[in-house]
């Protein structure tokens, strides 16, 4: 009872979930060694949800450490590869292919998710994503592409597993909390890994085979520890005992209940297609549309185009390569600012959305602008490890910096305010709503990645924003016809 009352203290504040967690796992293996005595079913059904939640994002924390790292560093790995001779692949390609694929089965992955469970299918998906970062240990062309289209299914299987977990853990009084927590948790994935490549890569002009081999059997040793964490994720006491009495209600066999479950998700499946497809028809999202295809495009550039961009630059000498993690790294605290301050910000009514997303559209366009003038602009393209062309300006590492800052912080403008006027839009038919705003996103994202590949820096930049600027007077339109609407019906 003594441990159960100081599970009961740690859990009830955010910054003891930690803590709460390392004493429910000491207090499970002494109990199992029978050191100690314990009942873990007194600990109540709050605190086996907080737990579940902690673990759900130490593993999205750990895979997504290694596969962030990795889209990071890709381009860039991939083109000293390509100078061996031995190897034919694009790193923006694989990236293209992710997204395409991601985007289709987002389509079909609840039905699977809703047949085989979330926690196996999470499980099924972390082995798929150590599979992908596996294949840069010994490179092949055709294994790299293969994996490309298997992590773009994992990526929506996972993904769709993730939402459905948490809001079995979650309920109306904690679902912020922990949408917060796990949140918080997944971006300090881009720390870690990124800093990894800093310390690593730095001074180096060339990455050589056992860098690279060293640098990715890390990455896939902590994507393994990841994937296994899904396992330690525990069923609640009321889905236990559903499991239990839908087994035991009558004679039918496990290959039987599976295809009831298989049924039912198919009719669940046609009834969301028939939604999305009633939605995507709506004055609304065809606006929005514009503004979801520029978050595809500027999650592009900045999550794999921007940091080979850095380290081609010629100008910054030994550092650049190093650079690419310490772009990574600002790019995840200015997402991080971003959403908190945002957050409490739409806390006051006189500052509305359309004012975050004006912010956001002038954040990235100043960073275009010094991104032109800084980055010569043949560094995404150029087969070699270095760039040839020239910039307007002297490339400054400051600058450099400072627009990754800038690109994630707009980014969490853009993102953030599309999730709230998309839940406020669509209250009863949120689900469909956001599949549509993913798919438009993850498109566009693969488009990118393809021709980022082949077009100058200039050109790539014109093009978001152009983008840019449309999506966010489209924002504005729908902004102003929902107050007109909610004016209207207020009389």
């Amino acid at each position: 009872m003594i441990l159960v009352s100081i599970w009961d203290l740690f859990s009830k504040g955010n910054a003891f979930v930690d803590t709460a967690f390392i004493l429910f796992s000491c207090t499970r293996a002494l109990s199992a060694a029978g050191i100690i005595n314990v009942d873990l079913s007194e600990l109540r059904m709050a605190d086996l949800r907080t737990y579940n939640v902690v673990v759900l994002g130490i593993g999205f924390l750990l895979i997504f450490t290694a596969f962030t790292t990795c889209g990071n560093i890709e381009q860039t790995v991939v083109k000293s590869l390509n100078n061996s001779g031995n190897f034919s692949g694009s790193g923006y390609h694989s990236l293209g292919i992710i997204y395409g694929v991601f985007s289709f089965c987002n389509l079909f992955a609840p039905t699977v998710v809703a047949i085989i469970g979330a926690q196996f299918t999470m499980f099924l998906s972390g082995i798929v994503y150590s599979g992908y970062i596996a294949v840069f240990i010994i490179p092949s062309t055709w294994s790299f592409y293969f994996t490309s289209v298997l992590i773009g299914i994992g990526a929506a299987l996972l993904w769709t597993a993730q939402g459905h977990f948490l809001l079995e853990n979650s309920d109306v009084s904690t679902i912020n909390r922990n949408t917060g927590m796990f949140w918080a948790l997944l971006q300090c994935s881009m720390l870690c890994g990124n800093l990894y490549v800093y310390f690593d890569w730095r001074g180096k002009t060339e990455i050589s085979d056992r860098d690279r081999q060293i640098m990715f059997t890390a990455l896939l040793v902590i994507s393994v520890v990841g994937t296994l964490t899904f396992l330690i994720l525990r069923k609640t006491r009321e889905m236990e005992d559903a499991v239990s009495e839908e087994e035991g209600q009558s004679l039918l066999s496990r290959p039987m209940i599976y295809k009831q479950r298989a049924s039912t998700a198919m009719r669940d499946a046609r009834t969301e297609f028939k939604t999305i497809w009633e939605i995507l028809k709506t004055k609304n999202i065809l606006l929005l549309s514009f503004c979801m295809a520029y978050t595809g495009l500027e999650l592009s550039f900045y999550s794999g185009v921007y940091g080979t961009c850095i380290g081609a630059t010629t100008d910054f000498g030994d550092t650049a390569k190093g650079l690419i993690g310490i772009s990574g790294i600002v790019v995840g605290a200015g997402e991080v600012i971003g959403g908190g301050l945002f957050g409490l910000v739409l806390k006051n009514s006189r500052f509305r959305r359309t004012s975050v997303v004006f912010l956001g559209m002038v954040v990235h366009f100043v960073a275009f602008y010094l991104i032109f003038l800084n980055i010569p602009d043949d560094a995404p393209v150029v087969f070699n490890t270095s760039s040839q062309h020239k910039p307007y300006l002297t490339p400054s590492v400051s600058v450099a910096l400072l627009c990754s800052f800038l690109l994630g912080l707009g980014d969490s403008c853009f993102n953030t305010q599309l999730y709230s006027i998309l839940g406020w839009a669509y209250a009863e038919q949120s689900a469909p709503a956001f599949a549509i705003f993913k798919f438009i996103q993850s498109i566009f994202a693969a488009l990118a990645f393809f021709y980022s590949g082949y077009m100058l820096l200039t050109w790539q930049l014109l093009v978001m924003v152009i983008f840019g600027f449309a999506g966010t007077l489209c924002f504005f339109m729908v902004e102003r016809m929902q107050f007109f609407l909610a004016d209207t019906q207020e009389y």
